[in-house]
């Protein structure tokens, strides 16, 4: 290995007990976050920049730091399926004084589906104003490889229905769900939960003998799990500093020039979104500022991470301790927000996919009734994403040729995939969160300790 690679490594452990300095001195988490963000963003620059693109060396630094970013990555998929499934018991046992869970699902998903259908919306208008087209995009090697993955992977959604997709919910195998076995596994788990604990209330009821060793049982088991949840998050600002070292250091100039006005009308129509998100909370009370500055930290870790799955813990912990949403509510609305009604993968990706292609094969873009109809399948096929696996692409994949249009496309943007597939997740994450509070307010519930305290003020 040679000098430029010890040098490098230096260099980014001293980053990292930079970060570990700060956290000794007790500052928030937010804070430590963006000391992450910005040092590994330089750190990335600076070696794709002093070592050149292409440099085998960059990829030997990247394996060794990303043994941070990934190993922080790992650690919150681990956590997730016990999460998930202790805290919903735990929240069904709960209930009795927070209201119907099939009301706070059905409230949820609402918003969920209402906010992607806005987001397909958004990608309309966004891409139009733009003036964007699939004519101009030009196909390369990589992109004619992928053409023909995509094509393959068609065939496995051609035939996939509406039923056929809500059946996938259903936790036939819930030990092989708790390894996350399909893609569905996280909604089977919540299902599995949630009938767990109705169970474990019936019980309850049926023999008050065993009411105070069932609560006390997953009154301890929560604890454990948000406790270790606590632990992993307090990791965060080590796992974006590595994540951003490696997309900086990996993004290729070329390609974001190539693609640069897709990348401005996507991230143009994400900002419109976010907004979208602050007015809706707006109206149930909540201010946007002081909502978006409690949930920076996590959709900072949804930005580098590209994973809506893998921010569940840290979702479900904000809700609770910053945002004051019950816990049933925060379970719910971020495992379905993972899975269901995605605003960027599910919304305005393929959105703004179908209304480039569409005048290539003569079909006007702005006819109503083709809005309109978009709007619809994706709104829809948002639901069932889960079933197939692969958020955006797979959106893309059941959308396109649910209007008559070719899937080639999405191979064609494949240079800058990783670079707007961070925006969309973040915008997911906030998808969830907002659906989050928003039902929490509506159904007027605070998670209200013995003494009064809310959660927030506890912690």
């Amino acid at each position: 290995m040679s000098l430029s690679f010890f040098a490098a490594i230096a260099v980014f452990l001293f980053i990292l007990f930079f970060l570990y300095q700060r956290q000794r001195r007790n500052n928030t988490l937010s804070q430590l976050v963006l000391f992450g963000l910005i040092l590994g963003s330089l750190f990335g620059l600076g070696i794709h920049v002093v070592l050149g693109t292409g440099n085998p060396v960059i990829q030997q630094v990247l394996e060794w730091t990303n043994i941070v970013g990934s190993g922080y990555v790992g650690l919150l998929k681990m956590i997730i399926m016990p999460l998930v499934l202790v805290s919903m018991i735990s929240a069904v046992l709960k209930l009795d004084k927070g209201g119907s869970l099939g009301k706070i699902s059905g409230i949820t998903i609402f918003v969920l589906l209402l906010t992607t259908a806005i987001a397909a919306l958004v990608g309309i208008v966004v891409t139009h104003v733009f003036g964007l087209s699939a004519a101009g995009l030009t196909e390369g090697a990589r992109e004619a490889a992928r053409a023909t993955v995509l094509e393959n992977r068609l065939q496995s959604v051609h035939d996939l229905t509406i039923p056929q997709m809500l059946i996938s919910f259903i936790p036939t195998n819930p030990f092989a769900d708790l390894t996350g076995a399909r893609s569905t596994s996280i909604i089977a788990i919540v299902i599995f939960g949630v009938l767990a604990g109705i169970a474990a209330r019936k019980v309850a009821h049926e023999n008050s003998e065993l009411e105070p060793t069932i609560k006390s049982i997953v009154d301890a088991s929560q604890a454990i799990v948000m406790r270790l949840v606590r632990m992993i998050m307090a990791l965060t600002p080590y796992g974006i500093a590595a994540l951003m070292a490696k997309v900086v250091a990996t993004s290729s100039v070329a390609d974001i020039l190539n693609l640069f006005g897709f990348i401005v009308a996507s991230y143009s129509a994400i900002i419109l979104m976010f907004v979208v998100h602050g007015l809706l909370l707006s109206f149930v009370g909540v201010s946007p500022k002081q909502y978006f500055k409690k949930i920076w930290p996590v959709l900072t870790f949804a930005f580098t991470s590209r994973s809506s799955a893998a921010t569940i813990p840290l979702n479900v912990e904000t809700q609770i301790n910053k945002l004051n949403v019950p816990p049933a509510v925060a379970n719910l609305s971020a495992t379905f927000g993972a899975t269901i009604g995605q605003n960027g993968c599910a919304g305005i990706y393929p959105a703004m996919l179908a209304v480039m292609v569409a005048p290539t094969v003569g079909i006007n873009p702005m006819d109503t009734h083709f809005i309109l109809s978009l709007i619809a399948i994706v709104t829809i096929s948002s639901f069932g994403i889960a079933g197939v696996g692969g958020g955006a692409t797979f959106a893309a994949l059941i959308v396109l040729p649910a209007m008559g249009l070719p899937v080639t496309i999405a191979a064609l943007l494949i240079s800058i995939e990783p670079l707007i597939d961070m925006a969309r997740t973040a915008l997911n994450v906030s998808g969830a969160m907002t659906a989050g509070t928003i039902t929490s307010r509506l159904l007027k519930q605070q998670d209200l300790n013995p003494d009064g305290e809310t959660a927030s003020q506890q912690a």
